[in-house]
């Protein structure tokens, strides 16, 4: 902007200019216009010859390659452009006031798109008076990451463009799962599901959304929650960002049962295929609270609110050996809870190209009826499962002379035993048509037996009794699901059908025993322990050409999870372009 002296006159403004742009103005004005030589522009503003050709060349130019006006701007209609650097400084400031560390902070500017480095974040932290934060436990860091942050506006999800790009991500370990789900085909399973699509958000990214914020654990979602900031999660899904909780709401209302069921059996045969069903499967009943208006619900037990409550009743079928939940179902009311198990082995028997393995069904007393037992006797399957203890059945039991009892040594899961006094009876049952192999077990920490049923009569006592024990590990994984992975958590401010949200825990659970499955000493650990291990990795993410990059931060699994990590390398991504990834180790910690 010129400045102008108030003194001088009007005329003197024309005729002698005293800044640099108005006086090549007066002189250009001069030549083109007034007809003056370049010699006569010389003498009269100053300058030099040499130096009027070069004004008159470049001026020339300027205006043949339509940029901007070299002397004049341009006023546009509305509000003065905003200054966003005094923004940007707010909002790092606002990100340090919630404890966010500084690579915290530099994710979530990344996504909002400011090119600011961990050198100027630190330098805005410096001058603003903050010292250095404490060392933070898992816990605190979880808190700051969820809080609400004033003024945090995430930017709209898209497709992302895979253009040369380099970004920061807290949860930069999360992409270790896509190969395992390339390596199952379950990105094929996703493609051909009848999950709806739109334009803007396909298929692929919509289920992976999901599957994001399941194996991310993060445990309360909100629109103010920074997983909405992370571009490594949405890297994850094919975006730049993930989706608002807004549209995780709206896209679950959109789900039936028939295409979480048709997922279900596209993922039992990929389990199958690959040899990750054995012959037994364990199945239990999870209550799910339901935290809004309860005249619809019924009211199931709860035995970890130790009370019956409004709540959905569901069915989970895991496999003992590898720890695979091939079967899940919300759909259950009381009056039709019996034939769950019927319904299971419907589901278990859908494609008779494949070779069904399955042999025992292991189940509580409360999951079906003595004539639902018969059916399944009919079927060739065999069934161990618990009878409940009635007055004249411990009437019986009581009046067993000592020597029905005998002493056998139990492989307990730590690889030790555990001795059991244990009868081994037959008996009949109501409504079942052939006898029936009954068990009983007295434990020094109990008063009275449990009672073990089974139509199988060749296993022995031991085998009988170590394949009924394991069914808790079923118990276990439920717990984990109401935990890790936020099955219906009240706290969510993500309104998400309950029979869509068990489908995809199912998935991400089922993805952490894959990934586990690779990694010596850690294949049965629970998915809080592989998280904390190896998924919880920050990191950069850059693009080059056709390779995604990402280096990982330093940790001490690290070296495990690159050696297992090798496999990987020739793979490619169909909802990332058909692009590679490379995983490697960030040269900083």
């Amino acid at each position: 902007m010129l400045k102008i002296d108030p003194n001088d006159s009007c005329v003197t403004y024309f005729t002698k200019p005293s800044e640099v742009l108005h006086k090549q103005y007066i002189a250009l004005k001069h030549y083109f216009v007034d007809g003056y030589s370049a010699e006569q522009v010389a003498e009269t503003s100053g300058y030099a010859i040499n130096t009027v050709y070069s004004m008159v060349r470049d001026f020339r130019k300027k205006i043949k390659s339509q940029d901007d006006d070299p002397f004049f701007k341009t006023n546009t209609a509305g509000r003065r452009p905003i200054d966003h650097k005094e923004d940007i400084k707010e909002t790092v400031i606002n990100l340090r006031k919630k404890y966010l560390s500084v690579p915290d902070i530099q994710v979530v500017l990344d996504a909002m798109g400011t090119g600011l480095t961990i050198f100027s974040i630190e330098k805005i932290i410096t001058e603003a008076g903050f010292a250095r934060l404490p060392r933070r436990d898992k816990q605190f860091k979880d808190e700051a990451m969820t809080s609400p942050i004033p003024k945090l506006i995430a930017p709209k999800t898209e497709k992302i463009l895979l253009n040369a790009d380099a970004f920061s991500s807290q949860l930069a370990g999360l992409l270790c799962i896509l190969p395992y789900i390339v390596k199952y085909k379950i990105d094929e399973a996703i493609k051909q599901s009848t999950y709806p699509e739109t334009s803007d958000v396909g298929k692929y990214a919509s289920i992976l959304s999901f599957v994001a914020l399941k194996l991310s654990n993060i445990k309360r979602y909100s629109t103010d929650d920074t997983w909405c900031m992370d571009r490594g999660m949405g890297l994850f899904a094919g975006h730049n960002v993930l989706p608002k909780a807004a549209w995780f709401s709206a896209y679950s209302s959109g789900i039936t049962r028939d295409m979480n069921v048709s997922f279900l059996k596209s993922l039992q045969t990929i389990w199958k295929n690959n040899g990750l069903l054995s012959d037994t499967a364990n199945l239990d009943f999870t209550t799910i609270p339901y935290w809004g208006d309860d005249e619809p619900f019924e009211k199931n037990w709860s035995g970890k609110r130790g009370k019956a409550l409004a709540s959905i009743q569901a069915a989970l079928a895991q496999d003992p050996e590898s720890g695979i939940l091939c079967y899940g179902d919300t759909t259950i009311r009381h009056d039709n809870q019996d034939n769950v198990i019927l319904e299971f082995l419907d589901f278990y028997h859908n494609d008779p190209k494949i070779n069904n393995r399955l042999k025992y069904l292991i189940f509580d007393s409360k999951f079906t009826t003595f004539a639902n037992l018969n059916e399944i006797n009919k079927k060739g399957i065999k069934f161990i499962t618990i009878r409940r203890r009635g007055k004249k059945l411990i009437e019986k039991i009581n009046s067993f002379n000592a020597s029905f009892w005998k002493k056998v040594e139990v492989e307990k899961a730590g690889g030790g035993t555990r001795t059991l006094t244990v009868c081994d009876d037959r008996d009949s049952l109501p409504g079942y048509d052939s006898p029936i192999r009954q068990i009983y077990i007295m434990e020094n920490s109990r008063d009275k037996p449990a009672i073990l049923i089974t139509n199988e009569f060749n296993l022995k006592l031991q085998d009988l009794i170590r394949k009924y024990s394991r069914r808790w590990l079923v118990e276990t994984d439920i717990a984990e699901h109401i935990d890790f992975f936020h099955l219906n958590r009240n706290s969510s401010g993500i309104v998400i059908k309950v029979d869509f949200d068990l489908t995809m825990t199912i998935l991400a659970h089922n993805l952490y025993r894959l990934f586990c499955m690779d990694f010596a000493g850690y294949s049965n650990c629970l998915a809080q322990t592989v998280f904390d291990k190896f998924i919880s990795a920050p990191g950069s993410v850059e693009i080059v050409g056709n390779i995604i990059t990402v280096k990982l931060k330093k940790k001490r699994t690290l070296p495990t999870l690159m050696q297992q990590l090798k496999q990987f390398k020739d793979y490619t991504y169909p909802w990332l372009k058909n692009y590679k990834i490379s995983f490697l180790v960030d040269s900083t910690t």
